[in-house]
């Protein structure tokens, strides 16, 4: 007898800060098809505010705006955007710049949205790009995405890993830059440290912070890729410290992590200079790389591909997954921002929820919604 199909996990995206593209590649995004077909898409957002970026980008295509419950069970289509308002009032925001408004907007929907997933009415959480500033602005002292998920988990900064995944190629992105592609599989690099001054990082660097990475690269490109993955952890120092000369951190905090994940039973290499690993990673050497700060990482796999790459949160009770890029303020209302990373972000969520990748994260303990304990005091 056949077995009765599952229900399509429930997404909820929001757009980041609404003055930037966010709205714009979550609207691009919405008209694929093969999004609709893994997941039931709603998006955290005011109505008024996606109707206002439709009518002046004339790229984007015509589409109705539905508000809906968020336990409102209707399948999505690339014809009606289904959108979610936030709980707490949105204020108006002026596109193209930096504003506390634009801050609190960003809040607004990705506490409703975590509201959601924490409840069990959507699965998981993408998110569209943040601006620091105006989150600074609007008074929430904290770096970005990761570290507010991990405080309204309940939970320290330290628990939440950041880590960018590098789709296959695609027929639409062979040739988005000359230099060498991921290998077939994908490639992962999680960060031991997260967003901090490079002075604070390396002053802050720990054996066990790059093993709880490691474990958790090791666990999420299982989920992805069915199979162990092959993994490298990157040196800190030029040459890989050249036996102490430039440094002695790989013999005395890199090495030991590198040790105690192989006798975890990870299939891990390292330490290993950074600026050859990742040309070796890049052309299928590797499954994923332990990147020890934010740029070591970061800055390959943007060169690599950042239009596809994807942003994934790591040690949290929930799937979390986002765009690889910025606000880029520039581009607001061009009509060019590239929806690739939102649809990579939305395939990414689908197939976590799917191989019951939330299940497993949910170990750890979700505490109250710390939301408000975010916002600075007077």
């Amino acid at each position: 007898m056949p077995q009765p199909s599952r229900p399509l996990p429930t997404l909820a995206l929001t757009c980041g800060d609404p003055a930037g593209i966010g709205p714009e590649v979550v609207l691009a995004a919405w008209q694929a098809t093969a999004a609709h077909e893994r997941a039931r898409l709603r998006v955290v957002a005011t109505a008024d505010m996606l109707a206002s970026v439709l009518d002046a980008v004339p790229t984007l295509p015509r589409m109705n705006i539905i508000t809906v419950a968020m336990d409102d069970p209707r399948p999505s289509s690339p014809h009606s955007v289904l959108v979610i308002e936030p709980a707490a009032p949105v204020e108006r925001v002026s596109r193209g710049a930096i504003s506390a408004a634009g801050g609190r907007s960003a809040v607004a929907a990705l506490e409703t949205a975590f509201l959601a997933t924490r409840s069990g009415l959507a699965q998981a959480i993408v998110t569209g790009p943040l601006h620091k500033e105006a989150l600074h602005a609007a008074g929430y002292h904290v770096p970005g995405h990761t570290e507010w998920l991990a405080r309204a988990c309940g939970l320290p900064d330290t628990a939440a890993s950041m880590m960018l995944w590098l789709p296959p190629v695609t027929a639409r992105h062979a040739g988005e830059q000359s230099g060498p592609q991921a290998g077939g599989q994908g490639l992962g690099v999680v960060h031991a440290t997260l967003h901090e001054s490079l002075a604070h990082a390396v002053a802050h660097l720990s054996t066990d912070g790059i093993v709880q990475a490691g474990l958790r690269l090791n666990s999420l490109l299982t989920a992805i890729l069915g199979g162990r993955p092959r993994i490298v952890v990157a040196a800190l120092n030029p040459h890989g410290g050249e036996g102490g000369l430039f440094g002695d951190e790989e013999s005395r905090i890199v090495a030991p992590a590198v040790q105690q994940l192989a006798r975890a039973g990870l299939d891990v290499t390292g330490p290993l200079p950074a600026d050859t690993l990742f040309l070796r990673a890049s052309m299928g050497g590797f499954d994923g790389v332990v990147a020890l700060y934010h740029d070591q990482g970061h800055i390959p796999i943007k060169l690599l591909g950042m239009h596809r790459a994807v942003n994934i949160t790591l040690g949290l009770p929930l799937v979390r997954t986002s765009v690889a890029h910025g606000t880029a303020f520039d581009l607001v209302g061009t009509g060019t921002a590239d929806p690739a990373s939102m649809l990579a972000a939305i395939d990414v969520a689908a197939r976590l929820v799917a191989a019951g990748w939330q299940q497993r994260t949910a170990t750890a303990a979700v505490g109250q919604d710390r939301g408000n304990s975010l916002r600075s005091r007077p």
